[in-house]
Protein backbone atom coordinates (compact mmCIF):
# COMPACT_ATOMS: atom_id res chain seq x y z
CA UNK A 1 0.00 0.00 0.00
CA UNK A 2 1.21 3.43 -0.80
CA UNK A 3 2.45 5.46 2.13
CA UNK A 4 0.37 8.66 1.25
CA UNK A 5 -2.99 10.33 1.68
CA UNK A 6 -3.36 13.90 0.79
CA UNK A 7 -6.38 15.97 0.20
CA UNK A 8 -6.41 18.54 -2.67
CA UNK A 9 -6.14 21.32 -0.36
CA UNK A 10 -2.26 20.21 0.32
CA UNK A 11 -1.71 20.54 -3.11
CA UNK A 12 -1.83 24.46 -3.42
CA UNK A 13 1.39 25.29 -5.49
CA UNK A 14 3.42 28.24 -5.16
CA UNK A 15 2.66 30.93 -7.70
CA UNK A 16 5.40 31.13 -10.80
CA UNK A 17 6.29 34.52 -9.89
CA UNK A 18 6.89 34.14 -6.20
CA UNK A 19 9.24 30.79 -6.94
CA UNK A 20 11.18 32.93 -9.41
CA UNK A 21 11.28 35.74 -7.22
CA UNK A 22 12.98 33.66 -4.20
CA UNK A 23 15.33 32.45 -6.18
CA UNK A 24 16.46 35.72 -7.16
CA UNK A 25 16.65 36.81 -3.93
CA UNK A 26 18.72 33.48 -3.24
CA UNK A 27 21.01 33.81 -5.72
CA UNK A 28 22.12 37.57 -6.49
CA UNK A 29 23.15 38.90 -2.55
CA UNK A 30 26.66 37.95 -2.86
CA UNK A 31 27.15 38.27 -6.34
CA UNK A 32 26.76 42.27 -6.44
CA UNK A 33 28.96 44.34 -4.89
CA UNK A 34 31.55 41.49 -4.01
CA UNK A 35 35.36 41.54 -4.76
CA UNK A 36 37.04 38.15 -5.66
CA UNK A 37 37.77 36.04 -2.35
CA UNK A 38 40.51 34.20 -1.55
CA UNK A 39 41.05 30.93 -3.24
CA UNK A 40 39.20 29.20 -5.98
CA UNK A 41 36.23 32.00 -6.19
CA UNK A 42 39.21 34.32 -6.86
CA UNK A 43 41.25 31.76 -9.19
CA UNK A 44 38.08 30.94 -11.39
CA UNK A 45 37.47 34.76 -11.90
CA UNK A 46 41.30 35.12 -13.11
CA UNK A 47 40.73 31.89 -15.88
CA UNK A 48 37.56 33.91 -17.04
CA UNK A 49 39.63 37.50 -17.01
CA UNK A 50 42.38 35.84 -18.93
CA UNK A 51 40.53 34.27 -21.58
CA UNK A 52 38.29 37.18 -21.96
CA UNK A 53 41.07 39.50 -22.75
CA UNK A 54 44.01 37.16 -24.01
CA UNK A 55 43.66 35.23 -27.06
CA UNK A 56 42.59 31.89 -28.63
CA UNK A 57 45.34 30.03 -26.87
CA UNK A 58 43.52 31.29 -23.27
CA UNK A 59 40.13 29.90 -24.83
CA UNK A 60 42.15 26.24 -24.93
CA UNK A 61 44.45 26.54 -21.97
CA UNK A 62 42.60 27.55 -19.02
CA UNK A 63 45.12 29.75 -17.44
CA UNK A 64 45.96 33.26 -14.92
CA UNK A 65 48.03 35.07 -16.25
CA UNK A 66 50.16 31.90 -18.33
CA UNK A 67 49.77 30.27 -15.00
CA UNK A 68 48.15 26.67 -16.34
CA UNK A 69 45.08 25.78 -14.22
CA UNK A 70 43.90 21.33 -15.02
CA UNK A 71 41.71 20.92 -12.51
CA UNK A 72 38.94 21.79 -14.50
CA UNK A 73 37.49 21.72 -18.30
CA UNK A 74 36.68 24.97 -19.77
CA UNK A 75 32.85 25.02 -19.93
CA UNK A 76 32.52 27.39 -16.57
CA UNK A 77 35.11 29.67 -17.86
CA UNK A 78 33.38 30.06 -21.34
CA UNK A 79 30.49 31.30 -19.78
CA UNK A 80 32.35 33.92 -17.35
CA UNK A 81 34.27 35.09 -19.98
CA UNK A 82 31.54 35.23 -22.40
CA UNK A 83 30.13 37.26 -19.71
CA UNK A 84 32.98 39.63 -19.44
CA UNK A 85 32.76 40.47 -23.19
CA UNK A 86 29.04 40.94 -23.52
CA UNK A 87 28.44 42.94 -20.50
CA UNK A 88 32.28 44.42 -18.65
CA UNK A 89 32.15 47.64 -20.47
CA UNK A 90 28.52 48.02 -18.36
CA UNK A 91 28.83 46.03 -15.46
CA UNK A 92 32.88 45.69 -14.67
CA UNK A 93 34.48 42.82 -15.52
CA UNK A 94 33.96 40.95 -11.78
CA UNK A 95 30.17 41.38 -11.79
CA UNK A 96 29.94 40.74 -15.49
CA UNK A 97 31.37 37.14 -14.73
CA UNK A 98 28.94 36.21 -12.45
CA UNK A 99 26.23 36.95 -14.67
CA UNK A 100 26.48 33.55 -16.24
CA UNK A 101 26.35 32.43 -12.06
CA UNK A 102 22.64 33.70 -12.12
CA UNK A 103 21.53 32.20 -15.49
CA UNK A 104 23.61 28.63 -14.15
CA UNK A 105 21.78 28.51 -10.42
CA UNK A 106 18.55 29.47 -12.50
CA UNK A 107 19.18 26.82 -14.98
CA UNK A 108 19.62 24.42 -12.85
CA UNK A 109 16.86 25.27 -10.14
CA UNK A 110 14.20 24.94 -13.20
CA UNK A 111 15.98 21.32 -13.91
CA UNK A 112 15.42 20.27 -10.95
CA UNK A 113 11.44 21.56 -10.58
CA UNK A 114 10.92 19.13 -13.86
CA UNK A 115 12.71 16.06 -12.42
CA UNK A 116 10.58 16.21 -9.53
CA UNK A 117 7.51 17.40 -11.70
CA UNK A 118 7.81 14.74 -14.16
CA UNK A 119 8.16 11.80 -10.94
CA UNK A 120 5.16 13.41 -9.36
CA UNK A 121 2.80 13.38 -11.62
CA UNK A 122 3.10 9.47 -12.11
CA UNK A 123 0.37 6.91 -11.07
CA UNK A 124 3.29 5.35 -9.16
CA UNK A 125 3.66 8.37 -6.60
CA UNK A 126 0.32 9.52 -6.81
CA UNK A 127 -1.26 9.29 -3.10
CA UNK A 128 -4.28 6.92 -2.04
CA UNK A 129 -7.53 7.72 -3.32
CA UNK A 130 -10.03 9.01 -0.38
CA UNK A 131 -13.05 7.26 0.38
CA UNK A 132 -15.33 10.53 -0.71
CA UNK A 133 -13.16 11.92 -3.24
CA UNK A 134 -11.18 15.04 -3.29
CA UNK A 135 -7.57 14.08 -3.90
CA UNK A 136 -5.29 15.59 -5.86
CA UNK A 137 -4.88 15.80 -9.67
CA UNK A 138 -1.62 14.60 -10.83
CA UNK A 139 -0.14 17.62 -11.87
CA UNK A 140 -1.47 19.56 -8.93
CA UNK A 141 0.50 16.62 -7.18
CA UNK A 142 3.96 17.01 -9.62
CA UNK A 143 3.64 20.64 -9.20
CA UNK A 144 3.57 20.87 -5.18
CA UNK A 145 6.37 18.12 -5.10
CA UNK A 146 8.44 19.93 -7.31
CA UNK A 147 8.15 22.98 -5.42
CA UNK A 148 8.60 21.48 -2.10
CA UNK A 149 12.01 20.06 -4.09
CA UNK A 150 13.20 23.57 -5.05
CA UNK A 151 12.36 24.92 -1.44
CA UNK A 152 14.42 21.86 0.18
CA UNK A 153 17.24 22.57 -2.33
CA UNK A 154 17.35 25.99 -1.31
CA UNK A 155 17.94 25.05 2.18
CA UNK A 156 20.42 23.13 1.74
CA UNK A 157 23.69 24.58 4.24
CA UNK A 158 26.08 23.32 1.48
CA UNK A 159 24.42 24.81 -1.45
CA UNK A 160 24.75 28.35 0.05
CA UNK A 161 28.45 29.56 -0.94
CA UNK A 162 29.63 27.53 -3.66
CA UNK A 163 26.32 28.36 -5.87
CA UNK A 164 27.88 32.03 -5.70
CA UNK A 165 31.48 31.64 -6.31
CA UNK A 166 32.76 32.05 -9.91
CA UNK A 167 33.75 28.50 -10.21
CA UNK A 168 32.97 25.36 -11.91
CA UNK A 169 31.31 23.68 -9.01
CA UNK A 170 28.08 25.90 -9.47
CA UNK A 171 27.60 24.85 -13.05
CA UNK A 172 28.96 20.81 -12.05
CA UNK A 173 25.43 20.89 -9.84
CA UNK A 174 23.14 22.49 -12.16
CA UNK A 175 24.66 20.11 -14.57
CA UNK A 176 23.63 17.40 -12.59
CA UNK A 177 20.29 18.51 -11.80
CA UNK A 178 19.68 18.85 -15.60
CA UNK A 179 21.56 15.53 -16.10
CA UNK A 180 18.81 13.94 -13.42
CA UNK A 181 16.23 15.83 -15.44
CA UNK A 182 17.14 13.69 -18.60
CA UNK A 183 17.66 10.62 -16.90
CA UNK A 184 13.85 11.08 -15.48
CA UNK A 185 12.54 11.96 -19.19
CA UNK A 186 14.72 8.79 -20.26
CA UNK A 187 13.50 5.97 -18.11
CA UNK A 188 10.09 7.21 -18.38
CA UNK A 189 9.96 7.05 -21.38
CA UNK A 190 13.05 5.30 -23.45
CA UNK A 191 13.63 7.31 -27.14
CA UNK A 192 16.92 8.36 -29.12
CA UNK A 193 15.60 11.45 -28.43
CA UNK A 194 15.80 11.09 -24.83
CA UNK A 195 18.76 9.20 -25.06
CA UNK A 196 20.87 12.14 -27.28
CA UNK A 197 19.59 14.73 -24.73
CA UNK A 198 20.95 12.63 -21.76
CA UNK A 199 24.34 12.32 -24.06
CA UNK A 200 23.90 16.41 -24.37
CA UNK A 201 23.92 16.84 -20.32
CA UNK A 202 26.77 13.74 -20.16
CA UNK A 203 29.07 16.04 -22.50
CA UNK A 204 28.85 19.18 -21.19
CA UNK A 205 29.39 17.66 -17.49
CA UNK A 206 32.78 16.32 -19.36
CA UNK A 207 33.77 20.23 -20.24
CA UNK A 208 32.85 21.34 -17.22
CA UNK A 209 34.72 19.22 -14.58
CA UNK A 210 35.82 16.20 -16.23
CA UNK A 211 34.92 12.50 -16.93
CA UNK A 212 35.12 10.45 -14.20
CA UNK A 213 31.44 12.05 -13.04
CA UNK A 214 29.74 11.74 -16.51
CA UNK A 215 31.16 7.81 -16.71
CA UNK A 216 29.92 7.37 -13.49
CA UNK A 217 26.70 9.00 -13.92
CA UNK A 218 26.00 7.16 -17.20
CA UNK A 219 26.06 4.01 -15.24
CA UNK A 220 23.89 5.17 -12.75
CA UNK A 221 21.43 4.86 -15.35
CA UNK A 222 22.15 1.75 -17.15
CA UNK A 223 21.86 0.79 -13.45
CA UNK A 224 17.91 2.62 -13.12
CA UNK A 225 16.99 0.81 -16.76
CA UNK A 226 18.05 -2.70 -14.85
CA UNK A 227 16.31 -2.13 -12.07
CA UNK A 228 13.16 -1.50 -13.80
CA UNK A 229 13.19 -4.45 -16.54
CA UNK A 230 13.66 -2.80 -19.24
CA UNK A 231 15.24 -4.71 -22.58
CA UNK A 232 19.16 -4.75 -22.24
CA UNK A 233 19.84 -4.57 -25.75
CA UNK A 234 17.66 -1.05 -26.18
CA UNK A 235 19.88 0.13 -22.68
CA UNK A 236 22.93 -0.39 -24.44
CA UNK A 237 21.85 1.25 -27.86
CA UNK A 238 20.48 4.06 -25.96
CA UNK A 239 23.66 5.00 -24.04
CA UNK A 240 25.94 4.21 -27.01
CA UNK A 241 23.82 7.04 -28.40
CA UNK A 242 24.52 9.20 -25.50
CA UNK A 243 27.82 8.41 -25.48
CA UNK A 244 28.57 9.30 -28.89
CA UNK A 245 26.84 12.82 -28.36
CA UNK A 246 29.04 13.18 -25.19
CA UNK A 247 31.72 12.62 -27.49
CA UNK A 248 30.65 15.05 -30.51
CA UNK A 249 30.03 17.62 -27.25
CA UNK A 250 33.50 17.09 -25.33
CA UNK A 251 35.36 17.16 -29.25
CA UNK A 252 34.26 21.44 -29.50
CA UNK A 253 37.29 21.48 -26.81
CA UNK A 254 39.36 18.55 -26.61
CA UNK A 255 40.05 18.16 -30.92
CA UNK A 256 41.32 21.90 -30.97
CA UNK A 257 43.33 21.40 -27.81
CA UNK A 258 45.36 18.43 -28.49
CA UNK A 259 45.75 19.67 -32.26
CA UNK A 260 46.80 22.73 -31.90
CA UNK A 261 48.83 22.66 -28.57
CA UNK A 262 48.20 26.10 -27.14
CA UNK A 263 51.13 27.31 -25.72
CA UNK A 264 53.33 24.23 -26.99
CA UNK A 265 50.87 22.48 -23.92
CA UNK A 266 48.93 19.24 -23.76
CA UNK A 267 45.96 20.72 -21.55
CA UNK A 268 43.94 17.73 -22.58
CA UNK A 269 46.25 15.37 -21.30
CA UNK A 270 46.95 16.97 -18.41
CA UNK A 271 43.18 17.27 -17.37
CA UNK A 272 42.62 13.87 -17.87
CA UNK A 273 45.52 12.44 -16.04
CA UNK A 274 44.74 14.78 -13.08
CA UNK A 275 41.02 13.70 -12.60
CA UNK A 276 42.06 10.04 -12.82
CA UNK A 277 44.69 10.53 -9.86
CA UNK A 278 41.62 11.97 -7.94
CA UNK A 279 39.96 8.56 -7.48
CA UNK A 280 41.07 5.51 -5.76
CA UNK A 281 40.05 3.28 -3.05
CA UNK A 282 37.42 3.90 0.22
CA UNK A 283 39.94 5.41 2.49
CA UNK A 284 39.19 6.12 6.20
CA UNK A 285 39.66 10.22 5.67
CA UNK A 286 37.38 9.99 2.85
CA UNK A 287 34.75 8.60 5.17
CA UNK A 288 35.82 10.71 8.04
CA UNK A 289 35.11 13.45 5.49
CA UNK A 290 31.85 12.42 4.37
CA UNK A 291 29.88 11.61 7.33
CA UNK A 292 30.87 14.49 9.39
CA UNK A 293 31.09 17.69 7.01
CA UNK A 294 28.01 15.31 5.37
CA UNK A 295 25.50 16.07 8.66
CA UNK A 296 25.55 19.61 8.05
CA UNK A 297 26.22 19.94 4.16
CA UNK A 298 23.17 17.94 2.92
CA UNK A 299 21.25 19.27 6.12
CA UNK A 300 17.51 19.78 5.49
CA UNK A 301 17.39 17.19 2.56
CA UNK A 302 19.23 14.33 4.05
CA UNK A 303 16.82 13.64 6.83
CA UNK A 304 13.48 13.70 4.95
CA UNK A 305 15.34 11.80 1.86
CA UNK A 306 16.62 8.72 4.53
CA UNK A 307 12.54 9.15 5.90
CA UNK A 308 11.69 8.28 2.11
CA UNK A 309 13.52 5.24 1.42
CA UNK A 310 11.89 3.82 4.75
CA UNK A 311 8.54 5.04 3.74
CA UNK A 312 8.85 4.21 0.80
CA UNK A 313 10.20 0.60 1.33
CA UNK A 314 7.35 -1.36 -0.60
CA UNK A 315 7.42 1.08 -3.72
CA UNK A 316 11.02 0.51 -3.66
CA UNK A 317 10.99 -0.22 -7.36
CA UNK A 318 9.13 3.09 -7.77
CA UNK A 319 10.55 5.46 -10.08
CA UNK A 320 10.43 8.56 -7.79
CA UNK A 321 12.83 6.41 -5.50
CA UNK A 322 14.93 4.24 -7.99
CA UNK A 323 16.66 7.15 -9.91
CA UNK A 324 17.78 9.58 -7.62
CA UNK A 325 18.78 7.01 -5.08
CA UNK A 326 20.73 5.67 -8.21
CA UNK A 327 22.43 9.22 -8.33
CA UNK A 328 22.82 9.13 -4.30
CA UNK A 329 24.23 5.93 -4.54
CA UNK A 330 26.88 6.85 -7.08
CA UNK A 331 27.75 10.22 -6.32
CA UNK A 332 28.17 8.21 -2.28
CA UNK A 333 30.61 6.39 -4.13
CA UNK A 334 33.26 8.67 -5.66
CA UNK A 335 33.17 11.15 -2.93
CA UNK A 336 34.37 8.05 -0.75
CA UNK A 337 36.73 7.11 -2.93
CA UNK A 338 37.90 10.48 -3.79
CA UNK A 339 41.63 10.45 -2.76
CA UNK A 340 41.60 14.18 -1.42
CA UNK A 341 37.98 14.99 0.05
CA UNK A 342 36.76 18.20 -0.61
CA UNK A 343 33.24 19.80 -0.08
CA UNK A 344 32.99 20.38 -4.46
CA UNK A 345 32.65 16.22 -4.51
CA UNK A 346 29.48 16.63 -2.02
CA UNK A 347 27.79 18.75 -4.48
CA UNK A 348 26.27 16.43 -7.15
CA UNK A 349 24.35 14.69 -4.11
CA UNK A 350 22.64 17.77 -3.54
CA UNK A 351 19.83 17.63 -6.39
CA UNK A 352 18.55 14.11 -5.81
CA UNK A 353 18.86 13.99 -2.33
CA UNK A 354 16.32 17.03 -2.78
CA UNK A 355 14.24 15.23 -5.32
CA UNK A 356 14.43 12.25 -2.95
CA UNK A 357 13.51 14.46 0.13
CA UNK A 358 10.61 16.15 -1.40
CA UNK A 359 8.85 12.16 -1.84
CA UNK A 360 9.71 11.98 2.36
CA UNK A 361 7.63 14.81 3.21
CA UNK A 362 4.87 13.47 2.13
CA UNK A 363 4.96 11.08 4.64
CA UNK A 364 6.11 13.00 7.54
CA UNK A 365 3.84 13.22 10.61
CA UNK A 366 2.11 16.61 11.26
CA UNK A 367 4.06 16.73 14.85
CA UNK A 368 7.19 16.71 13.23
CA UNK A 369 6.65 19.02 10.68
CA UNK A 370 5.52 21.40 13.04
CA UNK A 371 8.86 20.80 15.50
CA UNK A 372 11.15 21.28 11.93
CA UNK A 373 8.84 25.00 11.93
CA UNK A 374 9.41 25.89 15.55
CA UNK A 375 13.27 24.75 15.41
CA UNK A 376 13.65 26.69 11.91
CA UNK A 377 12.07 29.86 13.64
CA UNK A 378 13.90 29.70 17.12
CA UNK A 379 17.48 28.90 15.23
CA UNK A 380 17.40 31.17 12.50
CA UNK A 381 15.60 34.01 13.87
CA UNK A 382 18.46 33.99 16.64
CA UNK A 383 20.88 34.10 13.97
CA UNK A 384 19.56 37.08 12.58
CA UNK A 385 19.67 38.91 16.00
CA UNK A 386 23.12 37.96 16.81
CA UNK A 387 24.15 39.45 13.07
CA UNK A 388 22.07 42.59 13.98
CA UNK A 389 23.91 43.04 17.57
CA UNK A 390 27.22 42.40 16.13
CA UNK A 391 26.24 44.93 13.15
CA UNK A 392 25.63 47.62 16.24
CA UNK A 393 28.26 46.67 18.47
CA UNK A 394 31.16 46.96 15.63
CA UNK A 395 29.64 50.79 15.16
CA UNK A 396 28.48 51.82 18.23
CA UNK A 397 30.94 50.10 20.22
CA UNK A 398 28.51 48.41 22.47
CA UNK A 399 28.29 46.07 24.00
CA UNK A 400 31.68 46.12 24.19
CA UNK A 401 32.26 42.41 23.70
CA UNK A 402 30.04 42.19 20.68
CA UNK A 403 32.31 45.20 19.01
CA UNK A 404 35.52 43.48 20.30
CA UNK A 405 35.00 40.45 18.73
CA UNK A 406 33.20 41.75 15.14
CA UNK A 407 36.84 43.56 15.01
CA UNK A 408 39.09 41.73 15.78
CA UNK A 409 38.77 39.46 12.25
CA UNK A 410 39.19 42.86 10.34
CA UNK A 411 41.85 44.72 11.89
CA UNK A 412 42.45 48.43 10.84
CA UNK A 413 38.99 48.04 9.32
CA UNK A 414 36.66 51.65 9.54
CA UNK A 415 33.06 50.30 9.62
CA UNK A 416 30.73 52.17 8.00
CA UNK A 417 26.76 52.26 7.47
CA UNK A 418 25.77 51.81 4.17
CA UNK A 419 23.25 53.65 2.35
CA UNK A 420 21.92 50.77 0.17
CA UNK A 421 22.94 48.07 2.28
CA UNK A 422 21.14 48.71 5.43
CA UNK A 423 17.46 49.32 4.31
CA UNK A 424 17.81 45.80 2.07
CA UNK A 425 18.98 44.55 5.40
CA UNK A 426 15.94 46.07 7.58
CA UNK A 427 13.46 44.94 4.68
CA UNK A 428 14.52 41.58 4.61
CA UNK A 429 14.07 40.81 8.10
CA UNK A 430 10.51 42.51 8.45
CA UNK A 431 9.60 39.68 5.04
CA UNK A 432 10.79 37.30 7.64
CA UNK A 433 8.60 38.16 10.69
CA UNK A 434 5.87 38.77 8.12
CA UNK A 435 6.49 34.85 6.76
CA UNK A 436 6.61 33.00 10.46
CA UNK A 437 3.29 35.21 10.80
CA UNK A 438 1.52 33.69 7.94
CA UNK A 439 2.51 29.97 8.98
CA UNK A 440 1.78 30.76 12.57
CA UNK A 441 -1.77 32.55 12.12
CA UNK A 442 -3.09 30.93 9.04
CA UNK A 443 -1.48 27.04 9.37
CA UNK A 444 -1.52 26.35 5.69
CA UNK A 445 -1.63 22.94 4.93
CA UNK A 446 0.58 22.77 1.69
CA UNK A 447 3.12 20.83 1.36
CA UNK A 448 5.50 22.96 1.18
CA UNK A 449 4.97 24.70 4.73
CA UNK A 450 7.34 22.00 6.28
CA UNK A 451 10.65 23.63 4.90
CA UNK A 452 9.55 27.14 3.74
CA UNK A 453 10.94 28.68 7.05
CA UNK A 454 13.72 26.56 6.78
CA UNK A 455 15.20 27.65 3.15
CA UNK A 456 13.25 31.38 3.60
CA UNK A 457 15.36 31.57 6.97
CA UNK A 458 18.63 30.96 5.18
CA UNK A 459 17.56 33.34 2.53
CA UNK A 460 17.26 36.06 5.47
CA UNK A 461 21.18 34.84 6.94
CA UNK A 462 22.54 35.44 3.67
CA UNK A 463 20.87 38.62 2.94
CA UNK A 464 22.04 39.94 6.34
CA UNK A 465 25.86 39.04 5.84
CA UNK A 466 26.05 40.09 2.13
CA UNK A 467 24.67 43.54 3.19
CA UNK A 468 25.64 44.14 6.71
CA UNK A 469 29.12 42.82 6.55
CA UNK A 470 29.77 42.67 3.18
CA UNK A 471 32.22 45.10 3.31
CA UNK A 472 33.96 43.41 6.24
CA UNK A 473 34.23 40.36 4.35
CA UNK A 474 35.52 41.93 0.88
CA UNK A 475 38.24 43.34 3.73
CA UNK A 476 39.14 40.25 5.02
CA UNK A 477 39.54 38.04 1.87
CA UNK A 478 40.45 40.12 -1.03
CA UNK A 479 43.63 40.93 -2.27
CA UNK A 480 42.56 43.70 -3.78
CA UNK A 481 44.43 46.23 -1.44
CA UNK A 482 47.69 43.97 -1.31
CA UNK A 483 47.41 44.33 -5.01
CA UNK A 484 47.24 48.54 -5.01
CA UNK A 485 50.05 48.67 -2.73
CA UNK A 486 52.09 46.27 -5.04
CA UNK A 487 51.22 48.41 -8.12
CA UNK A 488 52.22 51.64 -6.22
CA UNK A 489 55.90 50.16 -5.91
CA UNK A 490 56.17 48.96 -9.22
CA UNK A 491 58.70 50.45 -10.81
CA UNK A 492 57.94 52.10 -14.05
CA UNK A 493 58.84 50.32 -17.57
CA UNK A 494 58.20 46.67 -15.42
CA UNK A 495 59.12 44.18 -18.22
CA UNK A 496 57.40 41.02 -16.17
CA UNK A 497 57.32 39.51 -12.69
CA UNK A 498 58.72 36.19 -11.59
CA UNK A 499 56.94 34.95 -8.45
CA UNK A 500 55.39 31.82 -6.47
CA UNK A 501 51.98 33.24 -5.92
CA UNK A 502 49.10 30.67 -5.85
CA UNK A 503 46.61 30.85 -8.07
CA UNK A 504 43.79 33.50 -6.56
CA UNK A 505 46.57 35.50 -5.29
CA UNK A 506 47.91 35.64 -8.81
CA UNK A 507 44.25 36.39 -10.09
CA UNK A 508 43.63 38.91 -7.81
CA UNK A 509 46.87 40.85 -8.61
CA UNK A 510 47.18 40.65 -12.49
CA UNK A 511 43.12 42.22 -12.37
CA UNK A 512 43.21 44.79 -9.72
CA UNK A 513 47.02 45.76 -10.48
CA UNK A 514 47.81 44.80 -13.96
CA UNK A 515 51.01 43.22 -13.04
CA UNK A 516 52.69 42.25 -16.18
CA UNK A 517 53.27 37.94 -15.05
CA UNK A 518 53.43 37.21 -18.44
CA UNK A 519 56.33 37.66 -20.96
CA UNK A 520 59.76 37.14 -20.34
CA UNK A 521 60.43 33.57 -19.12
CA UNK A 522 63.50 31.48 -17.72
CA UNK A 523 64.89 34.11 -14.88
CA UNK A 524 65.43 36.87 -17.19
CA UNK A 525 62.95 39.40 -15.46
CA UNK A 526 63.83 42.37 -13.82
CA UNK A 527 60.98 41.93 -10.81
CA UNK A 528 60.22 39.24 -8.15
CA UNK A 529 56.92 38.59 -6.03
CA UNK A 530 57.55 35.99 -3.61
CA UNK A 531 54.49 34.76 -0.57
CA UNK A 532 55.84 33.31 1.92
CA UNK A 533 54.61 31.92 5.13
CA UNK A 534 55.39 34.41 8.24
CA UNK A 535 55.96 31.22 10.51
CA UNK A 536 59.55 31.35 9.06
CA UNK A 537 59.72 34.84 8.63
CA UNK A 538 63.35 35.73 8.94
CA UNK A 539 63.71 38.75 10.67
CA UNK A 540 66.69 39.46 8.59
CA UNK A 541 66.22 42.40 5.33
CA UNK A 542 68.70 39.95 2.97
CA UNK A 543 67.97 40.54 -0.82
CA UNK A 544 67.15 36.51 -1.82
CA UNK A 545 69.70 34.55 -4.01
CA UNK A 546 67.08 33.23 -6.83
CA UNK A 547 68.42 31.67 -9.65
CA UNK A 548 72.21 32.96 -8.93
CA UNK A 549 71.22 36.61 -9.01
CA UNK A 550 71.34 39.10 -6.27
CA UNK A 551 67.61 40.42 -5.70
CA UNK A 552 66.84 44.07 -3.75
CA UNK A 553 63.55 44.49 -1.47
CA UNK A 554 61.46 47.16 -2.66
CA UNK A 555 58.30 46.38 -0.99
CA UNK A 556 56.15 43.89 2.07
CA UNK A 557 53.23 43.69 3.02
CA UNK A 558 50.33 41.43 3.31
CA UNK A 559 46.52 41.47 4.37
CA UNK A 560 45.64 42.72 7.36
CA UNK A 561 43.27 40.26 8.24
CA UNK A 562 45.92 37.08 7.32
CA UNK A 563 48.76 36.46 9.96
CA UNK A 564 50.15 33.61 8.19
CA UNK A 565 50.78 34.93 4.58
CA UNK A 566 53.51 38.00 3.59
CA UNK A 567 54.27 39.24 0.15
CA UNK A 568 57.86 40.82 -0.68
CA UNK A 569 58.62 42.61 -3.75
CA UNK A 570 62.32 42.58 -5.16
CA UNK A 571 64.32 44.29 -8.24
CA UNK A 572 66.76 42.22 -9.54
CA UNK A 573 70.37 44.17 -8.56
CA UNK A 574 71.80 44.01 -12.13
Amino acid sequence: MKPVRLPAAATLALPRLALFALGLLYILPGLIGREPWKNDDAASFGIMWTMAHGTWQDWLVPNIAGLAIPDDGPLAFWIGALGIKLFGWLLGDVLAARVGTVAIFLFGVLSLWYATFNLGRRQDAQPLRLAFGGQPEPDDFGRTLADAAVLIYLGCLGLLVHSHETTADALRVSLTAFMLYRTVRYVEAPSLRNAALSGLAIGLLTLTHGWVTPVCFMLAVFACTRLLAQPVGRALRDLGLAFLVAAAVTAIWIVPAHLLQPYHQHPVQNWSALHLAQFGLPTVLAYKFFFRVGVWFFWPAWPFAGWAIWAWRRQRLALHIVVPLAFVTMGAIMALCATAPEQGQLLILLPPLAVMAAFGLLTMKRGAINAIDWFSVMALTLCAAVIWIFWFAKLTGWPAQAAKNALKLVPGFTPEVGAVAVPVAAIATAGWFALVHWRVARRPTVLWRAVVLSSGGLILIWILLMTLFLPDLNYSKSYAGVARQIAQKLPPNADCIETNVGPAQRASFAYYAQLPFTGVEGGRCSLLLLQESTRARDNRDVAPHHRGKQWILLWEGRRPADRDERFRLYRRAD
